[in-house]
């Protein structure tokens, strides 16, 4: 076979397939807010969330973050998206890791905090994306109600967008989800000696 005829292959493949795509393309139809999910082991759920603020910010829309569990950490991702200014709302609203404050009703507590200012972000028409960071550790340790979460979500304005991270999502939140994607850890320079340094995990 000839590099001609190779190429000639390969162009009717491609021709093939984009026959496919174009077809499944065009048969979604429907617009509106999704509810993500990003859960597992590995790293990047909440990074993968910040991406989405951002393509969301390029396109001029309002992002409102709402961070469960962890505490008010110096990062990267917040001094990057506040340069966004009043498109961006931002909340680290938690008291820290559960292994760190070893304090069950203060964790409630702020858990507690975290879902109102949540929640004043799910009834807002003018918010176009909110992140609920973490929100799943919140429901794993059952510091809020999975059933209270899952009703003001379902209230949120059609067109509103939700990602939810953290991992072990709960099952009724997977199945109430739209998309869900579960980060799964391979290999991970924590476990050979590497500490957390900036620009990587913060």
């Amino acid at each position: 076979m000839t590099q001609t005829d190779d190429n000639a292959r390969h162009k009717e493949k491609m021709a093939k397939r984009k026959a496919v795509q174009d077809r499944e393309v065009a048969s979604k139809t429907e617009t509106r807010g999704l509810l993500a999910v990003h859960t597992g082991g590995g790293k990047g759920k909440s990074t993968a969330a910040f991406g989405m603020a951002l393509r969301m910010l390029g396109r001029g829309k309002k992002v409102v973050v709402v961070q469960f569990i962890k505490g008010a950490w110096d990062t990267g991702e917040r001094h990057a998206l506040e340069r966004f200014g009043d498109q961006v709302e931002w909340h680290a609203l938690g008291e820290g890791f559960t292994w760190e404050t070893q304090d069950r009703e203060k964790d409630i507590a702020a858990c507690e905090r975290a879902w109102e200012v949540a929640k004043a972000a799910l009834l807002s028409d003018d918010v176009d994306l909110v992140i609920l960071d973490e929100l799943n550790i919140a429901l794993r340790y059952d510091y809020l109600s999975l059933d209270r979460v899952l009703e003001d979500i379902a209230r949120r304005p059609a067109s509103q967008h939700v990602w939810v991270t953290g991992r072990n999502a709960k099952q009724a939140l997977i199945e109430a989800a739209d998309m869900v994607t579960e980060m799964t850890l391979v290999k991970h320079h924590f476990k050979a000696g590497v500490r957390a340094q900036e620009g990587i995990e913060f």
